[in-house]
């Protein structure tokens, strides 16, 4: 079976549909800093190097946000979006 396939199996599931959407904006963050390493040349090393402190807890910090074990705080997301040349933006949208 492949992925996709056993995607659209689990999200089939209302519950498991709810918990995937709760994650979204996680996961879209994940997504994009991952982008912003990648395209500015970057491994975990580097970024890490950059940020002041050691490759696992880069490594930590870009799994933690797809796992939904911690989240991470906006001190540590500046650091790493100024390590790979970006500017963090937060903001509020109404739902």
């Amino acid at each position: 079976m492949k992925h996709s396939e056993l995607k659209e199996a689990a999200l089939s599931k209302p519950e498991v549909k709810a918990a995937y959407d709760e994650m979204a904006p996680e996961f879209a963050l994940l997504r994009q800093m991952l982008k912003a390493r990648q395209s500015a040349g970057l491994s975990q090393a580097d970024v890490a190097e950059r940020m002041g402190t050691k490759p696992p807890a880069v490594t930590r910090l870009e799994s933690s946000l797809g796992n939904g074990k911690h989240s991470p705080s906006l001190a540590t997301l500046q650091k790493y979006a100024h390590a790979v040349g970006y500017k963090l933006q937060v903001k509020l949208v109404r739902s």
